[in-house]
């Protein structure tokens, strides 16, 4: 299996990227990929997208840690994917009384990915905004540029919250899966080309394999939007893919 990344700031941004991606694995057979997006009019957005990509790391590390002794585990796809959200949120709440966080601080999308190769199915999360691709087939994650922020739900009681999450995907043989943040859907015109083509751009992004011999294959075709094209994302965005 080929994996592919790319992380690229938005061109009406100045400052920071706000996007943040993970990719990590769990034991030899199981793959977490995740993308994080910060709300641009919140504050320190770069900084709330990085810590919630930093915590999952560790906590990823210690479910690898865990996987090891524990190889007769009977826990689902599903049910893996609650731990790993339960214990994100736990340390996001921690960290916010910690640190005397306000909540603007916090606000990060998420969309979060757990593939098992031995079984070859899949589970995504969606929390907030993102596009999802399963085989061809894109999914759009958008509730009018107003996200339903993780942090908006730190005081809750985490199992009620979690059993209302409803922009979950589960998929079987993965050929080819992608998640992105919301930052492709804003490619616009940025300069004059000698080509008048038009171009689908996340069909480009998500579906089309040219250049997969290579694993820069997703900044090779943003290369390309932009000089043949002229196009460019004017939102930071973060893209994992993974080809089998």
């Amino acid at each position: 299996m080929n994996l592919y990344s790319t992380l690229q700031i938005g061109d009406y941004h100045i400052n920071h990227c706000e996007d943040d991606f993970l990719i990590k694995k769990i034991g030899s057979d199981k793959i977490v990929c995740a993308i994080m997006d910060g709300c641009s009019t919140a504050m320190d957005s770069h900084f709330a997208s990085t810590l919630a990509g930093k915590i999952l790391r560790k906590i990823i590390i210690e479910a690898g840690y865990k996987a090891l002794y524990k190889k007769d585990s009977q826990d689902s796809l599903e049910e893996e994917l609650r731990e790993i959200i339960r214990g994100l949120f736990k340390e996001l709440l921690f960290v916010k009384n910690h640190l005397m966080l306000d909540e603007k601080e916090l606000l990060t999308t998420l969309t979060i990915l757990l593939y098992d190769n031995t079984t070859d199915k899949g589970i995504i999360l969606a929390i907030g905004d993102g596009v999802v691709c399963i085989n061809g087939s894109i999914t759009e994650f958008d509730r009018n540029n107003k996200p339903d922020y993780l942090a908006y739900h730190l005081h809750e009681n985490f199992e009620d919250w979690y059993s209302a999450q409803s922009q979950k995907i589960f998929f079987d043989h993965l050929k080819d899966v992608s998640i992105a943040t919301d930052g492709i859907l804003s490619f616009s015109k940025i300069k004059k080309t000698d080509s008048d083509e038009e171009i689908n751009f996340m069909e480009y992004l998500m579906i089309d394999q040219k250049n997969n011999e290579t694993e820069d294959m997703l900044n090779r075709k943003l290369k390309q939007l932009e000089h043949h094209y002229g196009v460019k994302p004017t939102d930071d965005l973060a893209i994992i893919r993974m080809i089998k």
